[in-house]
Parts: structure tokens; C-alpha cells; sequence
């Protein structure tokens, strides 16, 4: 019998994936199962992060986690390998083995914990913190990703249905001891924690500080009355709603006055490519998202041909994605130019950081209240400062300075937008 398993045994080989474009390394973030465990096939095995994007490797078939090769922390290239499973009959015989059978049945209270830690193993770094700090139970939150996994949008729904956190676990009554002196302590008792940067984040920090050490930046600036933007808002906001299924936003007019600027000034669209300039006949248009892993910038691609509505609508998932860290390495790729919104965050004024090999990105801020010189007399009108950032090695001062012109006209005179002038 021991013979036919041994022969229907299968040893799996559990490697880095393909990780896109460009991307050839990853870091192990953490493993879901131990060494000995039990998995099923398509089960989540270890969670990887890459420099845009964190994935997990699946169990291509059901059996035992029985070697893990690159231990939690560790940098590993695509086609590395990660672990061994044994798949078919060898969970089998793992299962009924003598020393499994020898084993004494836990108690009931213990079972009951190997099963939360079970689920809480399957948690991801960001759902993990999230329930920790707020003292939740994941048994109790209906999980709504991949096979039932929690999502960080899951957990946040529960907390807004006013769900009292978990019951702490009480400590079981600490035995007596012998007094003694207490310690000392340290003279500078603030403390301090030292948290390993992610991938994501060292990756961030290269491509920012690639960008200034490369690019020849400078950034103009201007200033944009909102009046007639936040008026055409407040009138077709609910038939647009009603219609699109989508709310009316800024970005959709700040995407497409770009759009309208990009096609009058192309080398704003341009890169640089060794000793060539590149100027693309589309636009691909990045949109900056703030997550708890860094900034993200995903993609939305042919925006030049999309509508409103459209825009609207794409722009909200690739942000709602984000967040949740879904997006694929392709949907976070290859744009043209990029929007960042500081205003979100009550920014007044910023200098916006190129996104390589992008030779420009236009920095939107947020709606203050200001009197300003109509005419002959002193209104208070919205208004909102504009930066545009751009590397002069590709775009003119007064190529830069009519880009940011154009996007300014487009948004005071919306209807510039549909007559593309």
C-alpha cells in the first residue's frame, strides 16, 4: 500500500510567476501555510510583492506543503523556486500515517483557535493590520474575494455597519512570584519601531529619485476659476447620474481639457527613447491613487477616445481597485501623462514629481475661495491653483506654459471641451 501512494505521489514545484513588463524581481511578503500543511488546489500558498503590484501564487494542485525554499523577506527572480508541494496521494498518506494516528485529538477550545488562525492566516497584510488595530473577529465578516477572502473594502463595510469590535481574550490569571526590583529604564523611554520598507515603497523612492536626477524638471504654475465647472456640475448632475450610473466629477473635465491640450501641444505627450523623442498619436492617461502601500498611478488606456461618462466610470474602479490591491502590473503601466489630485488631501499648491519616462503630469490642488478682479469690481470666486511639471529636455518653457493655458481655458469654458477648440 505504502509502494502505490509512494508511486501516485507527485513532488510540485512552487515558482515565481511571470510578473510583467520589466519586472523581474519580487519580494516573499508571507507565507499562508507551514510547512506540513494540507492545501487544495487553487488555494493562495505565499504572497509576493513586486514594484507595483502585490500577487499570490496558487497551489496548482491539492496535496502537502512539505519544503519552503525562500523564506518570508527574501528577493526572488521569475522562475524561482519558492517551495515543494507533494501532491495526490501523499496528503493522503500523510493524513493516516502512524504518528498522525498516534496523535492525541485536541480539545475543543483548541480546535477552535487552529481554526481562527487558520483564517487569519489568509489574510493579507493590509486586512490583517486593519482588523488588528480595530480588535475584529474575520470569522465574523462575510469576505467577498477570491474564495471567500476577506478584502480591505470588506472589512471597512463591516466596521460602518457599527459592528462592535471582538470581546478582547481574557489573560489567564498570572501565577505569584517573587518580588523583585523593577527595571531599569532606558534613559530616552520615547521608543522607536524600524519597519522594513516594501518593495513597493523602495521602488517608489528610486523612480522619484530617478526623475530628478534625470529629467531637466521645472514646473509652471497657474490658477483656474471653477465657476462655471461647478455650475454645470450642480445642473446636469442627477440626469447624469441617472443616465451614466455614475457620479459627475472633476476629473472628467480635467481629462479631457488635457486631452484637448495634448493634441494642440503633442510634445507634452512625448518621451525620450536613447537619442529619439517618441510622440504618441494616443493618450494614455495615468491617474495618481493614494493607497496604504504608496502611491499607484494605474492606467486608463485610449482615454483620448472615451467619453465623460466613460472616464468617469473607469477612473472609479481603477481607484476603487487600487485600493484594494487588485490591479495587474499591465493596468499600471505605460501611460502618457498623468493627473495627481493633492486637492484631496486640502494641498493648495504642490510641484508634482514626473512619473518616467513621462515628460510631463499636471498637479490639480484644492478649491479655495478667493476674491479676484472681475471687470472693474472684486468677486469671491472658486478657484483652484495648477501646476504643471515637465522635463524641458522635451517640452519648451512656452510649450509648457500654453499646455497649462489650454487646460485653464477648457475649464472655465466647459464647452471649449465638446467643440475641441
Amino acid at each position: 500500500m505504502d509502494a502505490e501512494r509512494s508511486r501516485k505521489a507527485k513532488k510540485l514545484e512552487i515558482t515565481v510567476p511571470q510578473l510583467g513588463e520589466s519586472v523581474t524581481e519580487a519580494t516573499v511578503a508571507k507565507w499562508f501555510k507551514s510547512i506540513g500543511d494540507t492545501v487544495t488546489r487553487d488555494e493562495p500558498l505565499v504572497e509576493l510583492e513586486t514594484d507595483k503590484v502585490t500577487l499570490e501564487v496558487n497551489a496548482a494542485e491539492a496535496g502537502t506543503l512539505t519544503e519552503i525554499v525562500a523564506a518570508e523577506g527574501s528577493e526572488v527572480e521569475v522562475g524561482a523556486l519558492l517551495g515543494i508541494i507533494i501532491a495526490g496521494a501523499a496528503a493522503v498518506a500523510a493524513a493516516s500515517s502512524p504518528a498522525a494516528a498516534k496523535a492525541p485529538e485536541p480539545a475543543p477550545a483548541a480546535a477552535v483557535a487552529d481554526t481562527g488562525s487558520d483564517a487569519d492566516a489568509s489574510l493579507s497584510p493590509a486586512v490583517r493590520k486593519l482588523v488588528d488595530e480595530n480588535r475584529l473577529d474575520p470569522a465574523q465578516i462575510a469576505g467577498t474575494g477570491k474564495d471567500g477572502r476577506l478584502t480591505k473594502g470588506d472589512v471597512l463595510a463591516h466596521m460602518e455597519k457599527g459592528s462592535a469590535p471582538a470581546a478582547p481574550v481574557a489573560a489567564p490569571p498570572a501565577a505569584p512570584v517573587a518580588a523583585k526590583a523593577p527595571a531599569p529604564v532606558p534613559a530616552d523611554a520615547r521608543g522607536e519601531e524600524r519597519v522594513r520598507m516594501t518593495r513597493l515603497r523602495k521602488r517608489i523612492a528610486e523612480r522619484l529619485k530617478e526623475a530628478q536626477n534625470t529629467a531637466a524638471m521645472l514646473t509652471t504654475f497657474n490658477e483656474v476659476d471653477m465657476t462655471n465647472v461647478l455650475a454645470a456640475r450642480a445642473k446636469y448632475r442627477d440626469q447624469f447620474e441617472k443616465k451614466h450610473a455614475v457620479k459627475l466629477g472633476f476629473m472628467s473635465f480635467f481629462a479631457k481639457a488635457c486631452i484637448v491640450a495634448l493634441k494642440e501641444i503633442p510634445a507634452v505627450n512625448a518621451m525620450i527613447d536613447g537619442d529619439e523623442l517618441v510622440y504618441r498619436q494616443f493618450v494614455d492617461l495615468g491617474v495618481a491613487v493614494g493607497t496604504d502601500q504608496g502611491l499607484v498611478v494605474p492606467v486608463l488606456r485610449n482615454a483620448d477616445q472615451k467619453s465623460f461618462a466613460t472616464i468617469e466610470k473607469e477612473i472609479g474602479e481603477l481607484g476603487r481597485r487600487a485600493r484594494k490591491g487588485e490591479l495587474s502590473i499591465d493596468e499600471l503601466t505605460g501611460g502618457t501623462f498623468t493627473i495627481t489630485n493633492g486637492g484631496v488631501y486640502g494641498s493648495l499648491m504642490s510641484t508634482p514629481i514626473l512619473n518616467p519616462p513621462q515628460s510631463g503630469i499636471l498637479g490639480m490642488h484644492k478649491i479655495q475661495p478667493r476674491p479676484m478682479a472681475i471687470g472693474d469690481k472684486v468677486e469671491v470666486r472658486p478657484m483652484m491653483y495648477l501646476a504643471l511639471s515637465y522635463d524641458h529636455r522635451v517640452i519648451d518653457g512656452s510649450e509648457a506654459v500654453t499646455f497649462l493655458v489650454r487646460v485653464k481655458e477648457c475649464i472655465e469654458e466647459p464647452e471649449r471641451i465638446l467643440l475641441d477648440i
